[in-house]
């Protein structure tokens, strides 16, 4: 049932349905089912929590 992405420590994620590049600042649980991650608002630094199956990963541009 479990086929959820795995992100580690500094990886650059996004919400699937929008908003800025966050950090994956670390798990919020052993089980992997939800990162605390932080991003800015301006010069504000903020954080949240987000289920794992809500992130994806952001993809990086090859110029």
């Amino acid at each position: 049932m479990s086929n959820t992405t795995e992100f580690q420590i500094g990886e650059i994620v996004k919400l699937k349905s929008g908003g800025p590049d966050m950090t994956i600042k670390s798990k919020n649980n052993a089980s992997g089912t939800s990162y605390i991650c932080q991003w800015f608002a301006g010069k504000k630094l903020e954080q949240g929590i987000f289920a794992t199956e809500s992130l994806e990963y952001v993809k990086k541009d090859e110029s």
